[in-house]
């Protein structure tokens, strides 16, 4: 942060002035409400106490006081009423939440530049565990359930000019369990790519760790055939002035839940967290994003774009931050759009905001969910350009703010061609 910054942060909390309206210097009082001696199974100082409920004890809807566990006992049933699954159709989600996944898990493929470390290690490795611990009941079921784990590193101060792409395919319809590690040591640079193909119903752990310095873009392509489940638990560790890039691309699969969760472990760090999707009919994509500000003077955004058509697509972003109270110099944001092509489609767009201090240098949130624009529409088509023609004009140029964010022209390529087949298969 620049001495200005410093120096302007200093003076608000010399006079008690809020950064931003409405607040106080304490922000809304979010206590612990843990009894004293007693350790919370919520979490801690997670345990929060809300307007809409919670407390000791009692799973709440905000992510600040969810359960978090490595012991699938410790999650109940999921009934698709809780929070987290009210908006997901569990009974698709092929027995992930329930069932034993001793099915093969899909094979992984590393490859990268020659610095690029690539380990099949078993589950007391030191590094499993080193980014997150599980957040919901299938987190927790892949965790239970994985024999092995694939670890790609970047070595300290290695600035790689190639990406890493590490390509997972997936073994079949049985259930399965995967987890997958990639850190990126101290001052590092890299690009790590993870494309998922092939028929799969798999619980997916993905944990990522940014060392002090490092500058990481990771992008998750979901690519899977027409009948796969995927729900791919992705946790982000970030470390002192680290910059991680995380892009979630999602268009192939029945059923995909990605839930990317980033929490900041030392000060000065920056998160950018983009996404794009595209729903067919019968699809549903779920993408629910965390940001845990527990660190002072770090920086979010947050970018989601979806597109969808056809009967029954279904597509849901729910948005989290939490700016915590030590979390002094937090400038955050987030934002989903949602383009509906066709009748019978539903997007579901939640975006969530919980501020504990007010000495922050801005925090904000929005959503918009509708159909074509009718004044573009007309633009184009006064040039003489066929209404087809102008509505895959606009729909391209809606999605390619997420795919230019990537910054590999191949991957870049790939995927604006994949949106072009999309498309062509909605005869848009």
């Amino acid at each position: 942060m620049t001495e200005m910054t410093e120096e302007k942060t200093a003076e608000k909390a010399r006079i008690g002035t809020p950064s931003i309206p409405g607040l106080t210097e304490e922000g809304e009082s979010l206590s612990p409400l843990e009894p004293a001696g007693q350790t919370s199974p919520l979490g801690g100082a997670a345990s929060k106490a809300h307007s809409h409920g919670g407390g000791y004890g009692i799973p709440d809807s905000s992510r600040a006081g969810r359960l978090t566990s490595y012991r699938l006992e410790d999650f109940p049933a999921i009934r698709g009423t809780e929070e987290e699954w009210r908006f997901t159709p569990v009974k698709r989600l092929g027995g992930l939440h329930t069932a034993a996944l001793d099915g093969a898990a899909p094979a992984v493929a590393v490859e990268g530049p020659e610095q690029v470390r690539v380990e099949t290690v078993g589950r007391d490795d030191a590094r499993i565990g080193a980014a997150g611990i599980p957040e919901d009941r299938v987190s927790a079921n892949a965790w239970a359930h994985f024999t092995e784990a694939t670890v790609v590193t970047v070595p300290a101060g290695a600035e790689l000019a190639d990406r890493v792409l590490v390509t997972v395919t997936g073994a079949g319809s049985a259930p399965a369990a995967q987890h997958v590690v990639v850190v990126a040591e101290q001052g590092s640079r890299a690009v790590v790519v993870l494309n998922h193909v092939g028929e799969a119903v798999v619980a997916e752990n993905v944990e990522i760790v940014l060392e002090d310095g490092a500058h990481l873009t990771v992008v998750s392509l979901q690519e899977w055939s027409d009948t796969s489940v995927h729900a791919s638990s992705q946790q982000v560790k970030v470390g002192r002035d680290a910059h991680l890039k995380h892009i979630v691309v999602s268009l192939g699969g029945s059923l995909v839940r990605v839930t990317p969760t980033a929490r900041f472990a030392a000060p000065g760090g920056e998160v950018e967290l983009y996404g794009l999707y595209f729903a067919d009919a019968g699809q549903h994509l779920e993408h629910r994003t965390y940001v845990d500000h527990a660190q002072p003077n770090c920086v979010s955004n947050v970018l989601y774009k979806g597109a969808l058509q056809g009967k029954d697509a279904r597509t849901v972003w729910v948005g989290d931050v939490l700016i915590q109270k030590q979390a002094e110099g937090t400038d955050s944001y987030e934002k989903n759009q949602n383009l509906v092509l066709t009748d019978g489609c539903r997007a579901d767009s939640v975006p969530n905001l919980e501020i504990e201090t007010g000495l922050i240098e801005g925090a904000g949130h929005a959503s918009a969910t509708g159909r074509f624009d009718d004044e573009h529409l007309f633009y184009l088509m006064a040039r003489g350009i066929p209404e087809d023609v102008a509505r895959r004009l606009v729909v391209r140029g809606f999605l390619n703010e997420i795919i230019q964010k990537i910054g590999v022209q191949g991957i870049e390529d790939h995927l604006t061609e994949a949106v072009e087949r999309e498309l062509e298969a909605g005869e848009n």
